[in-house]
Formats: C-alpha cells, structure tokens, sequence
C-alpha cells in the first residue's frame, strides 16, 4: 500500500483536509458580494469567508475527539492548540491587517506627494470573529460526516 493511501485512510486527517479544502474554496466565491466578482486571491490566500485555518484546527479537533474519545489527551492537546489557532486567525492577525491597511494609506498620500515610494502591504490577513466561528462550524461539521 503506498503512503497516499495510507495518508488518506486516516479519517482524522481526512477531514481535517477536506474541511480546509472547502473552506479555501469556498473563500473565492464569499469574495463576489464584496468584490463584485470571483477572487483567486481570497481563492489561494488567507483572510476571507470562511476561515480555512479555523476549519481545519476544528475538523481535525472533533475528528480526533470522536475517533479517540473527547476525554483523550490528544483531543485537549488539538482543543488548545485550535483555540490558539483561532484566536491568532481574529486577533493578532487581524491587528495586523488593520496596521497595514493604514500603512498603505500613509503609503498612498506620501507617493501623491512624490515623497515616497513603496510596495503596498498585504490587508487581509486575519478574519473577523464571525468568519472564524463559521470555519469552525464547517471544519466541526465535515468531521461528524466523515468520522460518524
């Protein structure tokens, strides 16, 4: 049996995967409201609805919860290693995509001046607390389809 197999056969990483897969698929479409039109860069980067990073930590956390048993030290050892996950997604992240944005602010002014010129920097980078909380709820819910 070749190592694609076996990697695939494990239903922790299994789920784990496909909840980050539709969660980053997922990403480019959530983007067309807001932008008007499908996004390859929500599509393939961080940032956006839902949080691929929060979907991935919590479908692997409940699939580790539900083949191993919610009282195993692999499920609490998952369970604080995604809170710490998601908390980073919505709030240091976050804060630092705010930064940017007025850096790039100060950056635009400055360049219309001709006092100054530099690469933008990169906004998106965190998620709103809702955005977690639905990459949570996904990457929960393709464990329990998967694990169950």
């Amino acid at each position: 049996m070749n190592i694609l197999s076996l990697v695939w056969g494990n239903l922790v990483w299994r789920s784990s995967f496909i909840a980050w897969a539709i969660a980053q698929f997922l990403k480019g479409f959530t983007s067309i409201r807001r932008r008007g039109g499908f996004s390859w860069k929500h599509f393939l980067g961080t940032g956006g609805m839902p949080s691929s990073h929060s979907a991935f930590v919590a479908g692997l956390t409940t699939a580790v919860g539900l083949v191993e048993g919610f009282d195993s030290t692999s499920f609490a050892i998952c369970f604080v290693f995604s809170m710490i996950v998601m908390y980073d997604a919505a709030g240091l992240r976050r804060a630092a995509g705010k930064q940017a944005s007025i850096l790039n602010k100060l950056i635009d002014e400055l360049i219309h001046t001709g006092e100054l010129k530099q690469a933008r920097l990169k906004e998106l980078l965190g998620h709103t607390p809702y955005e977690v909380f639905a990459g949570a709820f996904l990457g929960i819910l393709v464990a329990f389809l998967i694990c169950k």
